[in-house]
C-alpha cells in the first residue's frame, strides 16, 4: 500500500533534523516581544502605531533564507499571523495585513520565493488565537489584551465564535492555495477548552491534506494530542516541545516513540528585543542539535530579525559557526537518529545504518570507553578531518580492568593510556564503523595486538 504523502515528508523532514523560525510582526517594532499587547494590555488603538509604521526592507527574506542555508538548516518557518491578529499575507478575508499596511507587500510570498531558492523546505506558522478579530472573545480569555476592559463581556456576547472559526479555516486555506507547495504548517496554540473540534480541527486538518498532501502538521490543534491512545484525527504528524529538549526520545501512552522536535530561541525571546542580547552561543547550539538528533528529535531554532527585517551581526556570527561545524559534521546529524546504545558519559551517540557517531564533548582522563561495543566496531575517523582514532583494549590488561568486560575504548593517538586535546572542544565527531556478531573474535584479536603494541610503546610510570 502507498504510503500518504505527508507521510513520505515526515519521513524526509526527520532526515533534515534542523530548521529556522523567524517571529516577525508588528511587535517587532515595539521591541519588547510578541506578547506585548497581552503583557501591557493594548488596546488596538494603542498598537496602532506599529501598524503604521511596518515596512520592512526589501531583501529581508532572501537575507534570512541565505543564512538559514548557511547554517546549515534543511528547512525554514516564517510567522504568517501571530496572536495580535496582523497578518504577512495577502488575505481576502481581512485588511489586517502588510498588503494594506505601509508595505503594500506580500511578505509570505517573499519568504516562500526567498526559501525555495535557497533550495530549503518552506514552513509557515500561523496562530490559532487572534487577539484583533472581533468574534474571538476576550472576557473569557486571561491572556486577551481586553480581558479586564469593561466593555469585553458586552463585545464578546455580540461576538459569534462559528464565524470566527470560518474566518481562521479561511485564512488557512488562503495560505494553502496561493503560494504553491508548502511544506510544514505549525500551528500555535491550544489551552483550556480551546482546542481540538473548538477549531474544528478535524475539518481544518482535512482541508490542509486536500490542498497539501505533502504538507506535514505540528500537534498543536490539541493538547499533546499525539501521546493519546486512541490518537484524535487532529493529532497532527509530530510533537513540538518548547524552550525544552526532553530527558529522553518523546513516546506516545502506548510506549511507541513520537517524532518530535524541540524548539527554542537564539537569545531569550522569541521577537526583536532591544534589553535582550543573551545570545546562545554556537557551542551550545551545536550540542543541543546533537542532543536532540540523539533521542531521535529535529531543533527548530528561532531567530529575531528586527523592524526592518535586518539580521543582527551576533545572529550571522553564530549561525555561520554552526554551519560551518555541520560542514565537516553533517553525517551525524542529516539522516541519523538515536544509536542503539544509552548515552557515553564524556557525550551523545547518534547513529546511520552501519555508522555509529560518537560526540566527543568532554575531556577524557586517558582512554575513551565505548560501553558494551567490543566486537562490534572495526575501525573509526575524525569526521571532520578523516584521521584515524587508535581503536584499543585496556591499556593496564591484568593490573587495572575497570570497564565492563564488554567495552572497548579509542583515543587520538598512541600511547592510548595518556590524555589528548579534542581536535574540537564544541564536538569532536568520531565515526566508528560497525561490525557483525561474527567479527568479533577476529576483532578482539587484533585488539590484543595493538594492545601490546601500546604497552611497549608507552612511557614507563614512576
Amino acid at each position: 500500500m502507498t504510503k500518504p504523502a505527508h507521510l513520505a515528508s515526515l519521513s524526509q523532514w526527520q532526515d533534515d533534523r534542523f530548521g529556522m523560525s523567524l517571529h516577525f510582526g508588528l511587535y517587532s517594532l515595539a521591541a519588547r516581544g510578541e506578547w506585548v499587547r497581552s503583557a501591557e494590555q493594548l488596546s488596538v488603538e494603542d498598537y496602532q502605531s506599529y501598524y503604521d509604521a511596518f515596512a520592512p526592507e526589501p531583501g529581508w527574506a532572501a537575507a534570512w533564507a541565505r543564512l538559514a542555508r548557511q547554517g546549515g538548516a534543511r528547512y525554514a518557518v516564517l510567522t504568517a499571523k501571530h496572536h495580535d491578529g496582523f497578518c504577512l499575507f495577502d488575505s481576502a478575508l481581512t485588511r489586517y495585513s502588510s498588503m494594506h499596511g505601509p508595505a503594500r507587500r506580500d511578505l509570505v510570498r517573499e519568504w516562500i520565493e526567498a526559501v525555495r531558492a535557497e533550495g530549503l523546505k518552506a514552513g509557515l506558522y500561523y496562530s490559532l488565537v487572534d487577539w484583533h478579530h472581533p468574534d474571538y472573545p476576550a472576557s473569557r480569555d486571561r491572556q486577551h489584551p481586553l480581558r479586564h476592559h469593561p466593555e469585553a463581556p458586552a463585545r464578546d456576547a455580540a461576538g459569534d465564535w462559528t464565524r470566527y472559526v470560518a474566518y481562521l479555516h479561511g485564512q488557512v486555506e488562503e495560505l494553502c492555495s496561493h503560494y504553491g507547495r508548502i511544506d510544514s504548517l505549525v500551528f500555535d496554540f491550544s489551552y483550556w477548552d480551546f482546542a481540538g473540534e473548538k477549531w474544528g480541527a478535524t475539518e481544518l486538518l482535512r482541508k490542509i491534506r486536500a490542498l497539501q498532501p505533502h504538507c506535514i502538521v505540528n500537534d498543536r490543534l490539541g493538547n499533546e494530542p499525539r501521546k493519546k491512545i486512541p490518537r484524535p484525527s487532529f493529532a497532527g504528524d509530530y510533537e513540538q516541545t518548547e524552550q525544552n529538549i526532553p530527558q529522553q526520545g518523546l513516546r506516545d501512552d502506548a510506549g511507541l516513540p513520537m517524532p518530535w522536535e524541540g524548539w527554542f530561541t537564539l537569545t531569550n525571546s522569541w521577537s526583536f528585543s532591544t534589553t535582550d542580547q543573551l545570545w546562545k552561543s554556537p557551542t551550545t547550539i551545536i550540542r543541543a542539535l546533537v542532543n536532540c538528533v540523539s533521542k531521535g528529535g529535529n531543533l527548530l531554532l528561532n531567530v529575531c530579525p528586527d523592524a526592518r527585517g535586518r539580521v543582527p551581526d551576533q545572529a550571522e556570527r553564530t549561525l555561520n559557526e554552526v554551519g560551518g561545524w555541520l560542514r565537516l559534521n553533517g553525517d551525524s546529524i542529516y539522516g541519523a537518529a538515536a544509536a542503539a546504545w544509552p548515552k557515553p558519559e564524556w557525550g551523545r551517540f547518534t547513529q546511520k545504518d552501519r555508522t555509529l557517531f560518537a560526540h566527543v564533548l568532554e575531556p577524557v582522563i586517558g582512554n575513551i570507553t565505548l560501553p558494551e561495543l567490543r566486537g562490534r566496531i572495526r575501525r573509526g575517523h575524525v569526521l571532520a578531518t578523516q584521521a584515524e582514532v587508535v581503536v584499543c583494549d585496556f591499556w593496564n590488561p591484568g593490573v587495572q580492568t575497570f570497564d565492563g568486560p564488554e567495552d572497548i575504548f579509542f583515543n587520538f593517538a598512541r600511547p592510548t593510556a595518556w590524555t589528548y586535546p579534542l581536535p574540537d572542544a564544541r564536538d569532536t565527531v568520531v565515526a566508528f564503523e560497525l561490525g557483525e556478531e561474527s567479527e568479533a573474535q577476529a576483532l578482539c584479536q587484533r585488539w590484543d595486538d595493538a594492545r601490546a603494541q601500546d604497552i611497549h610503546s608507552r612511557l614507563p610510570i614512576s
